[in-house]
């Protein structure tokens, strides 16, 4: 009888992943990824502020590093992160890092925009994203939790990460209303959980992650009614996004 291979458990390397995203130019670029985008290498050398052989060397080091990847597109080479954990991770570090100075007024503007909306990977927090999920729950579309973030009676929440204490279900009339919006929740991707939702660290409460939080982030983005701003992760609710939300889920006191 054949020995049985015994299963090695590997400590993750923490002190690596910690090198790769101290850099402050690295941390600029992976902020900028976590839009969910995939953005170019000038796009990237623009945020972080160094020349393109600077940013190249970044580049290289965070994909040998697991922590972005490389998508072709012709003759285009554009990158993105590997995957919405290293969003997560980076949002958890910016709840313990202390505030980088605001230099100038477009600083300023950058983070009241983040708050106000921001794409947390692929799916919508800030407050937009908190005051959506709000009324997907005020309008019975989904249960399984009021949406609050209670601190001192949480287990397993944390600011900043991927919640675990609540169990979101989808409703029979939210399946309707979001397939009647255009959101086939029977067709979301099996790679990933259908419903997940984040503690947002700007307005510690509940926004939606998971594959139907991306959906409906795209499908906003699909009818005009949220666009990227000049920061990679900022978004903005336009016009018709602010009447089409009220209208659709009861969402209102957004500015535009």
């Amino acid at each position: 009888m054949s020995p049985v291979t015994p299963v090695i458990n590997h400590q993750p390397d923490i002190a690596r992943a910690a090198a790769l995203i101290a850099d402050p130019s690295r941390a600029r670029i992976l902020k900028a990824l976590c839009a969910g985008r995939a953005l170019s290498a000038g796009t990237l050398a623009t945020e972080a502020g160094v020349s393109a052989p600077t940013v190249s060397a970044h580049l290289a080091r965070l994909t040998s590093g697991g922590l972005i990847t490389a998508v072709h597109e012709g003759r285009h080479r554009y990158y993105r992160l590997t995957g919405p954990d290293v969003a997560t991770a980076l949002e958890a570090l910016a709840l313990i890092a202390p505030p980088l100075p605001v230099r100038s007024l477009r600083d300023s503007g950058v983070a009241n925009a983040l708050h106000r909306a921001r794409t947390c990977y692929d799916h919508l927090a800030g407050h937009l994203g908190v005051a959506l999920m709000r009324a997907l729950l005020d309008r019975g579309m989904l249960t399984g939790h009021d949406g609050t973030h209670r601190p001192d009676t949480a287990v397993r929440d944390r600011p900043a990460a991927y919640g675990h204490d609540a169990a979101y279900r989808i409703t029979a009339p939210g399946r309707t209303a979001l397939t009647a919006f255009g959101v086939d929740v029977e067709d979301l991707p099996r790679r990933r959980p259908a419903i997940r939702y984040c503690v947002d660290w700007s307005e510690h409460q509940h926004h939606l992650a998971g594959a139907l939080g991306a959906a409906l982030t795209a499908r906003l983005f699909t009818l005009g009614w949220l666009r990227h701003g000049a920061s990679p992760r900022v978004v903005h609710l336009t016009e018709a996004g602010t009447r089409g939300l009220a209208d659709a889920f009861g969402v209102s006191g957004l500015a535009v």
